[in-house]
């Protein structure tokens, strides 16, 4: 090989790597397109109560204090798999009185511990938070959280 590289094969090497790594790039994107189509969430099983539960969910920053999904604050507790560790991941009546029961009771006032504030939600919308949140314990997290306590 030449110790000097010419202008021709400079043109060669830059066309080349680059045909090269658009090709990787196009794969990648293909592929994630297909795993993520396959692994994902439906959007058949959005329902308008679940629609109406994330409002909830944003407009009372429920993140600002607990993760879902591993994205928020970590203040609290997980909540993408709250129901299936209350066990009621499978009865929607179940999931809206527990989920009502804690809301109500909330500021607990146990010394020491943190506090959730009342949020005075109406039965409505701790039914559409309830929906919501049975919602997102059917995605398929990959073993996301890695523990059930999240």
């Amino acid at each position: 090989m030449r110790e000097v590289m010419t202008k021709t094969m400079a043109r060669n090497v830059f066309y080349g790597g680059s045909l090269f790594f658009i090709a990787i790039f196009l794969f990648l994107s293909f592929n994630s397109v297909g795993y993520i189509k396959n692994t994902s969430t439906s959007t058949a099983t959005l329902t308008d109560s679940v629609v109406a539960g994330k409002r909830v969910w944003e407009a009372n920053a429920c993140i600002d204090c607990h993760t879902l999904l591993g994205e928020g604050a970590y203040f609290a507790p997980e909540l993408g798999n709250v129901m299936r560790r209350w066990g009621v991941q499978d009865d929607p009546e179940d999931a809206f009185d527990m989920l009502k029961g804690w809301m109500e009771a909330q500021p607990s006032g146990i010394e020491g511990r943190r506090q959730m504030p009342q949020f005075n939600l109406s039965d409505e919308q701790i039914r559409n938070l309830a929906n919501f949140l049975l919602w997102t314990g059917t995605i398929n997290t990959q073993s996301w959280p890695p523990n059930d306590a999240g």
